[in-house]
């Protein structure tokens, strides 16, 4: 079973606070508006503690350190594609445009024998509570509720 580890960002605001989520890069995603955000997350070994995991895989997805703070625990979910996701949230802000993703290699376009590299994310942005909802993978949405009974 694959596990993936990851920080989300938040920020107090007008609707009580704004999440920090990224658009997955890449053909298939593209297009793709809702259930296309996630939380800046990736895959890690069983023997790698996952808090470690989601510190490093924040590095390697948006080419920045991760925050200092006090991280709050929001446990697990699991994805429709079977993938159990771990995410911890922190207080902090982050400008978009500073992000530097981190890049994948796949074929494309199917059957063509091209390597294109593409970035995880191709782009951050923060969302409030709703809009988050609409556009983030939809176990992750699980995150924002929890998130919001640690709010004020």
């Amino acid at each position: 079973m694959k596990r993936s580890a990851g920080l989300l960002l938040f920020r107090p605001s007008g609707q009580g606070f704004e999440v920090l989520l990224g658009h997955m890069g890449g053909p298939f995603f593209a297009r793709r508006d809702a259930g296309a955000w996630t939380v800046p997350k990736g895959e890690y070994e069983p023997n790698e503690p996952a808090w470690d995991a989601a510190r490093r895989e924040f590095q390697e997805e948006l080419g920045l350190p991760p925050p200092d703070g006090e991280a709050i625990d929001l446990g697990e979910v699991r994805q429709t594609n079977g993938k159990i996701v771990t995410v911890w949230a922190i207080e902090a802000d982050l400008d978009p445009a500073a992000i530097v993703p981190g890049t994948f290699r796949m074929e494309w376009p199917p059957r063509s024998g091209r390597l294109q590299e593409f970035p995880e994310l191709d782009r951050v942005a923060w969302f409030g509570p709703e809009r988050a909802r609409e556009v983030i993978v939809k176990a992750q949405a699980a995150f924002l509720d929890r998130l919001a009974e640690h709010s004020p």
